[in-house]
């Protein structure tokens, strides 16, 4: 029997946070191993378990995952979070990767040296490009795709939770998100997850950037 699903990233959201949030969804416990020197990230390197010299990685079912959207498809394939058949897999894996790419731009903010014309343009792009996408994509149905709940309704919280504890009032153009959003934190499993004490991250802080920075020897921060 395969044994408890093991995360291996830094003490904070990053890319693994998305993951926290699949695994919680599907009622997966899991253990945290966080990397804080330089010297386990040189371990699991020397060990082979880096495909790509990269984290997140994580540990599930006798496999060492790396790659986000890899490990986010298995557990959702693994959890049926991913559609019924092809068409809704296609239809999932658009909008995640739109949600994705709007959280990415989010997740770098920390390491830029001046993150104010970047946080105009993630406003900007949030409220011209994705948003609307997903008010739309919610006119009637509860959830994005085949009338059931699947991993990009799961992104698709976090990333709006993400953008109100920078643009508070964002979603007040979006009463079609605004609504999905307060369903989504009505599932038990999700509405413990946002309590205190939870296995959740709070937004990055200089202790999670400077670690990051060290164990990657990362000299400067990101233009």
């Amino acid at each position: 029997m395969a044994g408890k699903v093991v995360l291996h990233y830094f003490n904070g959201r990053g890319k693994m946070e998305s993951i926290r949030w699949l695994l919680t969804v599907a009622e997966v416990e899991f253990d945290e191993v966080y990397l804080s020197t330089r010297e386990q990230y040189e371990k699991l390197l020397s060990d082979g378990d880096l495909m790509f010299q990269q984290v997140p990685m994580v540990e599930i079912d006798g496999m060492k995952l790396v790659q986000t959207k890899a490990i986010l498809n298995y557990i959702a394939e693994k959890y049926n979070l991913h559609g019924k058949d092809l068409k809704d897999r296609v239809m999932i894996n658009m909008y995640s990767e739109g949600v994705i790419d709007l959280m990415e731009m989010i997740m770098i903010l920390p390491f830029s040296a001046d993150p104010k014309p970047k946080l105009d343009n993630i406003q900007s792009k949030a409220k011209e490009r994705y948003l609307p996408v997903f008010e739309k994509a919610l006119s009637g149905p509860i959830y994005l795709v085949g009338g059931k709940l699947s991993c990009a309704d799961v992104q698709l919280l976090e990333c709006t939770l993400m953008l109100e504890e920078k643009f508070p009032g964002i979603l007040a153009d979006f009463p079609n998100v605004k609504s999905f959003q307060g369903r989504m934190t009505r599932i038990p499993a999700i509405s413990r997850f946002l309590q205190p004490g939870s296995k959740r991250k709070s937004q990055p802080d200089e202790t999670y950037t400077k670690t990051i920075m060290e164990v990657f020897k990362i000299k400067i921060p990101f233009p």
